[in-house]
């Protein structure tokens, strides 16, 4: 059976906080592959920038990782809310013989009450929790993971600098090309 660890988020713009949780799960994980999966519609209304573009610097970071780093673009089919639930009913008949494991930050467990069918997602899928610096939890695995912050970026690249260090080459060097933007409240 084939182990495909999903890594959700805005990825606006994806960063190395992203890309590390990507390599170490896919170093301490029996997984065969990662999967960045940018949000589509964010369901609680963030602003983001054009899916298209959040899928090219995705796929961007992923060219220096090899074939077990893939980007998927399942949340535009999949339509509705943009919630994780709807995802994974949507993934989970197209890919029989998959087994799937959804992971998150420690940060983003004090949202969890708000996300749509909870208790669904985790009995659909193993939930890996990592460590995210500055939200320690019980449940987190591994050492605190970077803490890089993409309003931050954002407001380093609206203020004209390049957050190198914070951001995979490509991936800047795509935003200055392409003139990537984001909301003004973003």
């Amino acid at each position: 059976m084939k182990r495909v660890a999903l890594l959700g988020g805005s990825f606006n713009p994806p960063h190395v906080g992203h890309l590390m949780a990507a390599l170490y799960v896919r170093a301490t994980r029996a997984v065969d592959e990662v999967w960045l999966v940018p949000a589509f519609n964010h369901p609680f209304g963030k602003d983001l920038a054009a899916f298209d573009d959040r899928v090219s610097m995705c796929e961007l970071m992923a060219q220096d990782c090899g074939p077990w780093l893939q980007v998927s673009r399942a949340e535009a089919e999949v339509g509705g809310e943009g919630r994780t639930i709807e995802l994974l009913e949507w993934l989970i008949p197209r890919h029989a013989g998959t087994r799937f494991e959804f992971v998150i930050g420690s940060d983003i467990l004090g949202d969890l009450p708000k996300w749509k069918a909870w208790d669904r997602i985790s009995e659909l899928v193993d939930v890996v929790v990592l460590h995210r610096a500055g939200y320690p939890a019980r449940e987190a695995i591994g050492p605190p993971m970077a803490e890089v912050s993409s309003t931050e970026i954002r407001r380093q690249i609206a203020a004209g600098a390049r957050p190198d260090g914070l951001v995979p080459r490509r991936v800047l060097d795509f935003i200055a090309e392409r003139g990537v933007r984001w909301s003004a409240a973003g």
